[in-house]
């Protein structure tokens, strides 16, 4: 364990007390937004991402020291375990090394060199592979080896088998692997052809090749894709030049009687067996690499996307624009509530507009809305036109165009039917495009992240690596924003840090049953919420106009006596702070001194400036401080209004690897390729741009027919 904590230490750059410290509160059951908001002098103030690499990194080295325990002792029961054999296993860094020492001792299937073996054919084999200057000629050494019994019946018989034998032998060297797995990385190459006389989405690659060393993320993936999809031939390709002399070198001592029969025996093992091997490892080894970019990306889309802006106390329309079956709307209040829905016909082939915009007109006066939110799925076009031109009558209204991605999936799943089980599977998708406006976090957090399409690629990851990832960031953000306790969702609730969706439902059924909450305290009466839980959610929860002040606060129980004793020392009392005649606490705090007030406190000074934080702005939202989204008027664009040249505000809505798509207001995402994001160089879009950002974009190309846009970030400023 000792050693564990010194290499983790040494990986993440932080003290070892640090880390020592965070592994024994996530091996006493804290969750990381516990330990990163409330035990900030216990790790140095290291961030949510920090921790959970910590984390991950701590579960890989464990699962890989088990993983040396059971190896070192299945090679022992075989009687075949060396000091030596010992030493290598547990030094070895990586799962693959491990894997690469127990290759020759693991229990393999019926194979050439298994049948040459069991003839007895191991010695011959040793012998010829030693190589020893003073050995006769290879056919004079393998007459001894004859035996008809065991069914070898000549001298060519035996040396196949000792060749097989020699051939496994180099396969199954950890050595040779890992000379290959360089060599193959420095001069292979990926190629793609086309499998059939077809045009599909890959022609990209229907004539592709890229070094080993330099194939993109997504390239992998797509002709993964598309060799699943059987458009495509992929094969991992290397020159024999390449690889063969080193191999040979590794192997053969040149100049003896055997030299010739051993490098047979290697070029063998190479073509029949290393070859295929390698080609199946390094393609693993790629989609690996592929899927881990992909899911840090779509962690990186994740995270601002959920963090958007909320557009508060506003009455919103969710509009779900179709066809055949009507556009579905619904009404909610600033709180969410839903006042009322209705259904349409403007479009195709109904065509009722006059009826559609008197509908529409009617609900705009009878519940005062403000904000209109329009899904941009089929028919959204139509759905934006209509209602920019009802709204020049209402100078007051605004819209925008929210992402639909996940609301099918929502509004059919059994926690929206537990939600609103009056109304249909359509109806539900309205009221979650109007909340998705309203507080984005609250609602997304009802979808599978999978579900939101913010990433590339998501079908392809490993779905349980990708949504551990993927809740683990709606964790983050969920605690950092904090939750009410009295309104929130059991969604929600359910990601918040120490609790489960069991407990999270229990809080639900208790509020309803005994009424709003009037302190965190009363959490405890909750069934199944014990004390640990009690710990690791209650600064997270907040109770608004509660018995105590700091019920409303991120402010930890555990801190209250502490955040009495500051306000005391700097002559307030919990009271001020609903009144909001504090302001120049900060003042205060530095004149009297941090670490003075800190230790008279009994905290440390991380803890005391966040407790100053939070009783200046109680119960504050992070995401109050970030541009507001973009909200449109009556002006409407389409694709064919767009002209090269033009300079637009647009909303970046996925960052991908080889640049971002920006929502223009044109029903088409535009494309600002890596190149045109800025004149630095940088190595992925996310180093500058994320999910949510609202930039300046240039039009340099646009094709109607094609709907391709091509914008540029860099020539617009």
């Amino acid at each position: 364990m000792d050693q564990i904590i010194t290499l983790l230490a040494t990986e993440i750059g932080e003290k070892q007390e640090y880390v020592e410290n965070v592994v024994r509160l996530l091996d006493e059951g804290s969750t990381i937004p516990f330990i990163a908001r409330y035990r900030k002098e216990l790790h140095g103030a290291m961030d949510d991402g920090k921790l959970r690499t910590l984390e991950e990194r701590l579960n890989y080295l464990r699962n890989l020291q088990k993983r040396r325990e059971e190896v070192i002792a299945s090679i022992d029961q075989q009687g075949k375990l060396t000091d030596e054999l010992r030493t290598a296993i547990e030094k070895a860094a990586t799962l693959s090394e491990v894997e690469d020492l127990y290759l020759p001792y693991r229990p393999k299937r019926r194979t050439r060199a298994t049948m040459a073996r069991e003839k007895g054919l191991d010695p011959l084999a040793e012998l010829l592979l030693a190589q020893d200057v003073s050995d006769p000629t290879p056919e004079v050494i393998a007459e001894d080896f004859i035996n008809a019994d065991l069914g070898v019946n000549s001298v060519e018989e035996a040396l196949a088998g000792a060749s097989d034998i020699i051939a496994e032998g180099v396969s199954d060297s950890a050595e040779a692997r890992k000379l290959l797995r360089e060599r193959f990385l420095r001069c292979g190459k990926l190629h793609s052809e086309k499998a059939k006389d077809e045009d599909s989405v890959y022609r990209l690659y229907y004539d592709f090749s890229q070094p080993l060393n330099r194939i993109q993320g997504h390239q992998v993936l797509a002709v993964n894709r598309g060799e699943k999809e059987e458009f495509l031939k992929i094969s991992v390709e290397v020159n024999d030049a390449d690889v063969l002399p080193y191999l040979i070198r590794m192997f053969v001592i040149p100049g003896r009687p055997a030299s010739a029969f051993v490098r047979s025996a290697v070029e063998d093992s190479w073509t029949r067996l290393l070859a295929p091997a390698m080609e199946r490892e390094l393609r693993t080894m790629l989609t690996d690499d592929a899927s881990e970019g992909a899911i840090h990306n779509f962690a990186l889309n994740l995270k601002p996307l959920l963090m958007q802006p909320p557009v508060k106390n506003k009455v919103t329309l969710g509009f779900d624009p179709g066809y055949r079956m009507g556009c579905k709307l619904a009404v909610v209040d600033g709180t969410g509530k839903v006042l009322d829905t209705a259904v349409i016909y403007p479009t195709q082939p109904h065509n009722k507009v006059v009826e559609s915009k008197a509908t529409l007109a009617k609900l705009i006066t009878k519940y005062h809305i403000e904000n209109i939110a329009i899904g941009n799925g089929t028919a959204s076009r139509e759905s934006e036109q209509l209602i920019a031109e009802l709204i020049r009558d209402y100078p007051s209204v605004s819209y925008m165009v929210v992402s639909e991605a996940g609301a099918s999936v929502y509004s059919a799943s059994k926690l929206a039917a537990e939600e609103f089980p009056e109304y249909d599977v359509n109806l539900r998708s309205a009221v979650s495009i109007a909340r998705r406006l309203q507080d984005p976090l609250a609602e997304l957090v009802k979808i599978d992240p999978k579900a939101i399409g913010v990433g590339q690629y998501q079908h392809d990851m490993p779905q349980a690596r990708l949504s551990e990832t993927l809740e683990g960031v709606v964790e983050d953000c969920v605690n950092a924003v904090g939750a009410d306790l009295n309104s929130a969702s059991p969604a929600l609730l359910g990601y918040i840090s120490g609790l489960t969706k069991t407990t999270a439902k229990n809080i639900v059924a208790y509020r309803d049953e005994n009424g709003a909450f009037a302190s965190r305290r009363e959490l405890l009466k909750v069934p199944k919420l014990g004390p640990k839980a009690y710990e690791q959610c209650a600064g997270f929860l907040r109770v608004i106009g509660g018995k105590n002040v700091l019920d409303g606060t991120a402010v930890h129980p555990e801190s209250y006596s502490a955040a009495e004793t500051l306000l005391s020392e700097c002559g307030y009392q919990l009271k001020d702070i609903s009144v909001g005649t504090i302001g120049d606490l900060k003042q205060r705090v530095d004149q009297i001194g941090k670490e003075m007030l800190a230790e008279k406190c009994g905290i440390g000074v991380p803890t005391l400036d966040d407790i100053v934080g939070e009783l200046l702005k109680p119960g504050r939202d992070p995401r109050d401080e970030l541009p507001p989204p973009i909200l449109r008027g009556a002006d409407i664009m389409e694709i064919k209004d767009l002209r090269q040249g033009m300079v637009l505000t647009g909303t970046v809505r996925n960052v991908i690897d080889f640049g971002a798509f920006v929502d223009i207001g044109v029903h088409r995402d535009g494309l600002v390729h890596i190149s045109q994001i800025c004149d630095k160089f940088i190595k992925h879009p996310s180093e500058v741009l994320s999910v949510g950002d609202v930039v300046k974009v240039m039009v340099i190309d646009v094709d109607p027919a094609k709907e391709r846009i091509n914008l540029s970030i860099k020539q617009a400023k």
